[in-house]
Protein backbone atom coordinates (compact mmCIF):
# COMPACT_ATOMS: atom_id res chain seq x y z
CA UNK A 1 0.00 0.00 0.00
CA UNK A 2 1.33 3.06 -0.74
CA UNK A 3 0.65 6.67 0.90
CA UNK A 4 2.50 9.92 0.67
CA UNK A 5 2.18 13.67 2.08
CA UNK A 6 1.34 16.84 0.58
CA UNK A 7 1.46 20.13 2.51
CA UNK A 8 -1.51 22.14 0.50
CA UNK A 9 -2.50 25.62 1.58
CA UNK A 10 -1.34 24.80 5.41
CA UNK A 11 -3.25 21.19 5.38
CA UNK A 12 -1.50 18.29 4.80
CA UNK A 13 -2.90 15.44 2.17
CA UNK A 14 -2.64 12.55 2.21
CA UNK A 15 -2.78 9.86 -0.54
CA UNK A 16 -2.41 6.26 -1.06
CA UNK A 17 -3.23 3.46 -3.47
CA UNK A 18 -6.32 1.95 -1.58
CA UNK A 19 -6.65 -1.52 -4.37
CA UNK A 20 -4.61 -2.50 -7.36
CA UNK A 21 -4.90 -5.26 -9.76
CA UNK A 22 -3.93 -6.68 -12.89
CA UNK A 23 -6.39 -8.36 -15.15
CA UNK A 24 -3.99 -8.79 -18.07
CA UNK A 25 -0.76 -7.49 -19.77
CA UNK A 26 -3.08 -4.94 -20.69
CA UNK A 27 -4.87 -3.91 -18.83
CA UNK A 28 -3.95 -2.73 -15.27
CA UNK A 29 -6.19 -0.68 -12.71
CA UNK A 30 -5.48 1.11 -9.27
CA UNK A 31 -7.70 3.35 -7.29
CA UNK A 32 -6.41 6.42 -5.18
CA UNK A 33 -7.58 8.06 -2.11
CA UNK A 34 -6.49 11.84 -1.28
CA UNK A 35 -7.79 13.56 1.42
CA UNK A 36 -8.48 16.25 3.15
CA UNK A 37 -9.39 18.59 0.60
CA UNK A 38 -11.74 21.74 1.93
CA UNK A 39 -15.55 21.87 0.32
CA UNK A 40 -14.67 22.09 -3.36
CA UNK A 41 -11.18 21.59 -3.49
CA UNK A 42 -11.85 18.09 -4.56
CA UNK A 43 -13.47 18.84 -7.62
CA UNK A 44 -11.31 20.78 -8.65
CA UNK A 45 -8.27 18.70 -8.45
CA UNK A 46 -10.23 15.77 -9.98
CA UNK A 47 -11.15 17.40 -12.82
CA UNK A 48 -7.49 18.62 -13.88
CA UNK A 49 -6.02 15.31 -12.96
CA UNK A 50 -8.80 13.45 -15.31
CA UNK A 51 -8.08 15.58 -18.18
CA UNK A 52 -4.55 15.28 -17.54
CA UNK A 53 -4.50 11.67 -17.25
CA UNK A 54 -6.19 11.22 -20.74
CA UNK A 55 -4.45 14.20 -22.49
CA UNK A 56 -1.27 14.81 -20.74
CA UNK A 57 0.65 10.78 -20.41
CA UNK A 58 2.68 9.97 -23.17
CA UNK A 59 2.53 6.74 -25.32
CA UNK A 60 4.29 4.79 -27.79
CA UNK A 61 2.55 3.78 -31.18
CA UNK A 62 3.45 2.20 -34.42
CA UNK A 63 2.84 4.63 -36.70
CA UNK A 64 4.05 3.40 -40.39
CA UNK A 65 4.67 0.38 -42.08
CA UNK A 66 6.48 -0.42 -45.41
CA UNK A 67 5.94 -3.26 -47.50
CA UNK A 68 8.04 -4.27 -50.02
CA UNK A 69 6.74 -4.27 -53.44
CA UNK A 70 3.07 -2.90 -52.50
CA UNK A 71 1.21 -0.19 -53.76
CA UNK A 72 -1.63 0.46 -52.26
CA UNK A 73 -2.70 0.12 -48.80
CA UNK A 74 -5.73 -2.53 -49.52
CA UNK A 75 -3.27 -4.54 -51.93
CA UNK A 76 -3.15 -8.43 -50.74
CA UNK A 77 -0.29 -10.32 -51.65
CA UNK A 78 -0.54 -14.17 -52.14
CA UNK A 79 0.47 -16.49 -49.26
CA UNK A 80 -1.06 -14.09 -46.49
CA UNK A 81 -4.67 -14.43 -44.96
CA UNK A 82 -4.44 -10.34 -44.20
CA UNK A 83 -4.58 -7.42 -46.58
CA UNK A 84 -2.27 -5.01 -46.35
CA UNK A 85 -4.89 -2.99 -44.90
CA UNK A 86 -5.60 -5.34 -42.36
CA UNK A 87 -2.23 -6.06 -41.08
CA UNK A 88 -1.80 -2.06 -40.16
CA UNK A 89 -4.67 -1.89 -38.55
CA UNK A 90 -3.59 -5.38 -36.55
CA UNK A 91 -0.18 -3.62 -35.79
CA UNK A 92 -1.72 -0.08 -34.59
CA UNK A 93 -3.48 -2.13 -31.77
CA UNK A 94 -0.10 -3.61 -30.54
CA UNK A 95 0.68 -1.94 -26.97
CA UNK A 96 4.53 -0.96 -26.79
CA UNK A 97 6.41 0.43 -24.02
CA UNK A 98 9.57 3.28 -25.16
CA UNK A 99 11.92 4.83 -23.17
CA UNK A 100 12.79 7.11 -26.37
CA UNK A 101 11.25 10.34 -27.33
CA UNK A 102 12.82 10.02 -31.10
CA UNK A 103 10.94 7.85 -33.82
CA UNK A 104 12.23 4.11 -33.85
CA UNK A 105 12.28 1.46 -36.39
CA UNK A 106 11.17 -1.97 -35.92
CA UNK A 107 11.38 -5.02 -38.38
CA UNK A 108 9.14 -8.23 -38.88
CA UNK A 109 11.17 -10.56 -41.32
CA UNK A 110 9.50 -13.75 -41.22
CA UNK A 111 9.36 -16.89 -43.63
CA UNK A 112 6.23 -18.78 -43.56
CA UNK A 113 4.14 -20.94 -43.34
CA UNK A 114 3.08 -18.62 -39.81
CA UNK A 115 1.14 -17.27 -37.55
CA UNK A 116 2.98 -13.49 -36.79
CA UNK A 117 2.29 -12.01 -33.48
CA UNK A 118 3.77 -9.31 -31.88
CA UNK A 119 6.92 -11.33 -30.05
CA UNK A 120 7.89 -11.81 -33.45
CA UNK A 121 8.79 -8.04 -33.77
CA UNK A 122 12.56 -7.25 -33.81
CA UNK A 123 12.67 -4.03 -31.81
CA UNK A 124 15.48 -1.40 -30.64
CA UNK A 125 16.77 -1.29 -27.40
CA UNK A 126 15.09 1.37 -26.25
CA UNK A 127 11.25 -0.11 -27.40
CA UNK A 128 9.36 -3.50 -25.41
CA UNK A 129 6.33 -5.06 -26.17
CA UNK A 130 3.77 -5.59 -23.47
CA UNK A 131 1.98 -8.17 -24.86
CA UNK A 132 4.18 -10.46 -27.06
CA UNK A 133 0.43 -12.46 -27.93
CA UNK A 134 -1.04 -10.08 -29.55
CA UNK A 135 -2.04 -11.32 -33.61
CA UNK A 136 -0.43 -9.68 -36.68
CA UNK A 137 -0.73 -11.96 -40.00
CA UNK A 138 -1.34 -15.42 -40.45
CA UNK A 139 1.44 -16.81 -43.36
CA UNK A 140 -0.46 -19.53 -45.24
CA UNK A 141 2.45 -20.92 -47.58
CA UNK A 142 6.22 -20.51 -47.42
CA UNK A 143 7.00 -17.29 -48.50
CA UNK A 144 8.85 -14.40 -46.81
CA UNK A 145 7.20 -11.37 -45.67
CA UNK A 146 9.17 -8.65 -45.08
CA UNK A 147 7.60 -5.48 -43.05
CA UNK A 148 9.70 -2.40 -41.80
CA UNK A 149 7.84 -0.21 -39.09
CA UNK A 150 8.02 3.19 -37.09
CA UNK A 151 7.39 3.59 -33.83
CA UNK A 152 6.78 7.04 -32.17
CA UNK A 153 6.20 8.13 -28.58
CA UNK A 154 3.64 11.37 -28.29
CA UNK A 155 0.27 12.41 -26.73
CA UNK A 156 -3.64 11.62 -27.69
CA UNK A 157 -4.70 10.42 -31.04
CA UNK A 158 -2.75 11.49 -34.61
CA UNK A 159 -5.25 11.02 -37.23
CA UNK A 160 -2.84 10.38 -40.99
CA UNK A 161 -4.06 11.74 -44.22
CA UNK A 162 -4.03 8.30 -46.35
CA UNK A 163 -2.47 10.91 -49.03
CA UNK A 164 0.78 10.98 -47.60
CA UNK A 165 1.43 7.00 -48.25
CA UNK A 166 3.66 6.47 -51.14
CA UNK A 167 6.79 4.18 -51.99
CA UNK A 168 5.75 1.17 -50.35
CA UNK A 169 5.12 3.34 -47.12
CA UNK A 170 1.32 3.67 -45.25
CA UNK A 171 1.16 5.64 -42.55
CA UNK A 172 -1.24 4.57 -39.40
CA UNK A 173 -3.62 6.16 -37.27
CA UNK A 174 -2.33 6.48 -34.03
CA UNK A 175 -3.33 6.31 -30.61
CA UNK A 176 -0.51 7.14 -28.12
CA UNK A 177 -2.94 7.42 -25.09
CA UNK A 178 -1.66 4.67 -22.48
CA UNK A 179 -4.59 5.74 -20.35
CA UNK A 180 -7.51 3.74 -21.23
CA UNK A 181 -9.80 5.25 -18.59
CA UNK A 182 -9.96 7.45 -16.07
CA UNK A 183 -12.90 8.47 -13.25
CA UNK A 184 -13.16 10.54 -10.03
CA UNK A 185 -15.26 11.08 -7.30
CA UNK A 186 -15.95 12.99 -4.38
CA UNK A 187 -17.09 11.97 -0.64
CA UNK A 188 -17.77 14.65 1.99
CA UNK A 189 -16.95 13.43 5.53
CA UNK A 190 -16.86 15.33 9.24
CA UNK A 191 -13.85 15.99 10.98
CA UNK A 192 -13.78 18.21 13.83
CA UNK A 193 -16.93 19.78 13.25
CA UNK A 194 -15.37 20.61 9.87
CA UNK A 195 -16.90 19.04 6.99
CA UNK A 196 -14.00 18.02 4.09
CA UNK A 197 -13.47 16.04 1.24
CA UNK A 198 -12.02 13.10 0.11
CA UNK A 199 -10.74 12.46 -3.65
CA UNK A 200 -11.33 8.91 -5.44
CA UNK A 201 -9.49 8.69 -8.24
CA UNK A 202 -9.65 5.64 -11.00
CA UNK A 203 -7.08 4.56 -13.19
CA UNK A 204 -6.70 2.36 -15.72
CA UNK A 205 -4.13 1.29 -18.15
CA UNK A 206 -2.55 -0.53 -21.56
CA UNK A 207 0.40 -1.95 -19.24
CA UNK A 208 2.81 -0.19 -21.01
CA UNK A 209 2.55 2.13 -17.75
CA UNK A 210 1.42 1.65 -13.99
CA UNK A 211 -1.08 3.67 -12.61
CA UNK A 212 1.11 4.64 -10.34
CA UNK A 213 3.26 6.52 -12.60
CA UNK A 214 0.73 7.66 -14.99
CA UNK A 215 -0.84 9.52 -11.95
CA UNK A 216 2.99 11.01 -11.47
CA UNK A 217 3.27 12.10 -15.22
CA UNK A 218 -0.01 13.60 -15.48
CA UNK A 219 0.69 15.65 -11.90
CA UNK A 220 4.00 17.08 -13.29
CA UNK A 221 2.40 17.84 -16.59
CA UNK A 222 0.27 20.26 -14.95
CA UNK A 223 2.75 21.53 -12.73
CA UNK A 224 4.67 22.08 -16.49
CA UNK A 225 1.51 23.92 -17.48
CA UNK A 226 1.37 26.15 -14.58
CA UNK A 227 5.03 27.24 -14.83
CA UNK A 228 4.69 30.47 -17.02
CA UNK A 229 2.59 31.76 -14.59
CA UNK A 230 5.22 31.91 -12.30
CA UNK A 231 8.04 33.45 -14.06
CA UNK A 232 6.69 36.51 -14.06
CA UNK A 233 6.66 36.36 -10.10
CA UNK A 234 10.35 34.84 -9.87
CA UNK A 235 11.61 37.35 -11.88
CA UNK A 236 10.29 40.13 -9.80
CA UNK A 237 11.39 38.67 -6.58
CA UNK A 238 14.87 37.82 -8.43
CA UNK A 239 15.01 41.58 -9.81
CA UNK A 240 14.43 43.35 -5.88
CA UNK A 241 17.04 40.69 -4.77
CA UNK A 242 19.80 41.43 -7.02
CA UNK A 243 19.31 45.34 -6.98
CA UNK A 244 19.27 44.83 -3.01
CA UNK A 245 22.89 43.24 -3.43
CA UNK A 246 23.92 45.12 -6.37
CA UNK A 247 23.70 42.22 -8.56
CA UNK A 248 21.83 43.66 -11.57
CA UNK A 249 24.47 43.44 -13.82
CA UNK A 250 24.04 39.63 -13.93
CA UNK A 251 20.91 38.79 -16.38
CA UNK A 252 18.50 36.52 -15.56
CA UNK A 253 18.38 34.95 -18.91
CA UNK A 254 21.98 34.44 -19.66
CA UNK A 255 22.78 32.80 -16.22
CA UNK A 256 21.91 32.04 -12.95
CA UNK A 257 22.93 33.85 -9.63
CA UNK A 258 22.31 32.00 -6.31
CA UNK A 259 19.86 34.30 -5.16
CA UNK A 260 17.92 33.45 -8.82
CA UNK A 261 18.94 29.71 -8.03
CA UNK A 262 17.62 29.80 -4.75
CA UNK A 263 14.72 31.26 -6.03
CA UNK A 264 14.02 28.94 -8.82
CA UNK A 265 14.12 26.05 -6.40
CA UNK A 266 11.65 27.01 -4.38
CA UNK A 267 9.17 28.16 -6.56
CA UNK A 268 9.30 25.44 -8.92
CA UNK A 269 11.77 23.57 -10.34
CA UNK A 270 12.37 21.52 -7.66
CA UNK A 271 9.23 19.66 -8.37
CA UNK A 272 9.70 19.31 -12.63
CA UNK A 273 11.61 16.11 -13.38
CA UNK A 274 14.47 16.04 -16.16
CA UNK A 275 11.98 13.80 -17.69
CA UNK A 276 10.27 17.04 -19.26
CA UNK A 277 12.74 17.97 -21.66
CA UNK A 278 12.42 14.89 -23.67
CA UNK A 279 16.03 14.43 -24.00
CA UNK A 280 17.63 11.91 -26.27
CA UNK A 281 18.08 8.42 -24.43
CA UNK A 282 22.35 8.68 -23.87
CA UNK A 283 21.76 12.31 -22.64
CA UNK A 284 19.21 11.41 -20.10
CA UNK A 285 20.88 7.99 -18.85
CA UNK A 286 24.39 10.28 -18.86
CA UNK A 287 22.42 12.52 -16.09
CA UNK A 288 20.51 9.89 -14.10
CA UNK A 289 23.82 8.30 -13.90
CA UNK A 290 24.92 11.19 -12.03
CA UNK A 291 21.44 11.62 -9.82
CA UNK A 292 20.28 14.93 -11.58
CA UNK A 293 16.55 14.08 -11.39
CA UNK A 294 14.93 17.53 -11.65
CA UNK A 295 15.57 20.52 -13.21
CA UNK A 296 16.73 21.66 -10.19
CA UNK A 297 19.75 19.20 -10.07
CA UNK A 298 20.19 19.73 -13.58
CA UNK A 299 20.53 23.94 -12.77
CA UNK A 300 23.29 23.17 -10.29
CA UNK A 301 25.75 22.23 -13.54
CA UNK A 302 27.13 24.73 -15.84
CA UNK A 303 27.90 23.87 -19.46
CA UNK A 304 31.13 23.21 -18.21
CA UNK A 305 30.45 20.91 -15.18
CA UNK A 306 28.24 18.94 -17.83
CA UNK A 307 31.50 18.00 -20.17
CA UNK A 308 33.21 16.71 -17.45
CA UNK A 309 30.33 13.91 -16.98
CA UNK A 310 31.03 10.51 -18.39
CA UNK A 311 30.47 9.94 -21.99
CA UNK A 312 28.29 13.32 -21.98
CA UNK A 313 29.94 15.18 -25.06
CA UNK A 314 29.65 18.41 -26.78
CA UNK A 315 26.22 17.03 -28.48
CA UNK A 316 24.59 16.21 -25.57
CA UNK A 317 25.52 19.37 -23.52
CA UNK A 318 23.77 21.01 -26.66
CA UNK A 319 20.53 18.81 -27.03
CA UNK A 320 20.57 19.88 -22.93
CA UNK A 321 20.91 23.43 -23.57
CA UNK A 322 17.88 23.57 -26.32
CA UNK A 323 15.47 21.57 -24.46
CA UNK A 324 16.13 23.89 -21.22
CA UNK A 325 15.75 27.16 -23.79
CA UNK A 326 12.84 25.77 -26.05
CA UNK A 327 10.68 24.59 -22.67
CA UNK A 328 11.98 27.24 -19.95
CA UNK A 329 13.77 29.74 -21.78
CA UNK A 330 16.77 29.23 -19.48
CA UNK A 331 20.44 29.08 -20.46
CA UNK A 332 23.25 27.48 -18.79
CA UNK A 333 26.35 29.36 -17.83
CA UNK A 334 29.49 28.32 -19.75
CA UNK A 335 31.42 28.25 -16.36
CA UNK A 336 30.21 28.53 -12.83
CA UNK A 337 30.18 31.91 -11.13
CA UNK A 338 31.47 32.71 -7.74
CA UNK A 339 30.10 35.34 -5.67
CA UNK A 340 32.85 36.22 -2.72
Amino acid sequence: MIQNEILISAQVLQWRCVESKIDNERLHYSRFAISPFRCGQANTVGIAMRRALLGEVKGTSITCAKFEKVTHEYSTIAGIQESVHDISINSKEIVLESNSSETQKAFISILGPKKITAQDIILPPSVKIIDGKQYIATLTKAIQLDIELEIEKDYGYRIQNSNKSTNSHFFIDAIFMPIRNANYSVHSFENENKTQEMLFIEIWTNGSITPKDALYEASRSLIDLFIPFLHAERREIINELENEYKLSNISYFSSFSPLADKITKEVSFKHIFIDQLELPARAYNCLKRVNVNTLADLLNYSQEDLMKIKNFGKKSVEQVLEALQKQFSINLPKNKIYFY
